[in-house]
């Protein structure tokens, strides 16, 4: 019998086996080139937003989470990733719209392409894993609500920031470097 956490593996093979990696170098490579990366994401996925911006911040890119204090105003020529499982996530779409107004390229992703979230980005990378809301069409999950697709994007974070630092020569000492040194 299979155990809880190879189903649960299993479930993100399956959402992985499904992906285009050559979609997910593309984003690496408009960051690449990105003065700066902010992101966005409620919930779970704003975890997983934040995680990413911390990731990209040790491989040398200026990155910021918006609703932080610290976060500057964002301008054109930045790029704005945006996350949202259902594609619909209010505060997260706004956000899209308002940045695309200021001329800024939004990174989207979502498990939905008919998502306002899709329809308003520049790009999409479409994560075909199950939300909170189950529509027809998503992947099965055992697990509750939208942890497939925020497990899901956390790998699908770490690809991207593998592909940039690659592209950026950022080593393992570099992106060290860059790692707090006021922790125990």
């Amino acid at each position: 019998m299979e155990t809880t956490m190879k189903k649960i593996v299993a479930e993100i093979a399956n959402v992985m086996d499904k992906m285009n990696e050559q979609d997910v170098e593309a984003v690496a490579q408009r960051l690449e080139k990105a003065p700066r990366i902010f992101v966005i994401g409620e919930g779970r996925s704003g975890l997983m937003a934040r995680a990413f911006a911390m990731r990209l911040m040790h491989l040398g890119a200026t990155s910021y989470v918006i609703g932080e204090t610290i976060t500057p105003s964002i301008e054109k020529g930045d790029i704005l990733v945006a996350i949202s499982g259902s594609g619909r996530t209010h505060h997260v779409v706004w956000t899209a719209q308002k940045a695309k107004e200021q001329g800024v390229f939004v990174q989207a992703l979502t498990t939905n392409p008919e998502g306002d979230l899709a329809k308003t980005a520049d790009a999409a990378l479409i994560v075909p894993a199950a939300t909170k809301f189950r529509r027809e069409g998503e992947a099965p999950s055992i697990q509750p609500l939208g942890s497939l697709f925020d497990q899901s994007a956390h790998i699908v974070f770490d690809a991207i920031c593998l592909k940039y630092a690659e592209a950026k020569q950022i080593s393992q000492q570099a992106a060290f470097q860059k790692h707090s040194n006021l922790e125990s």
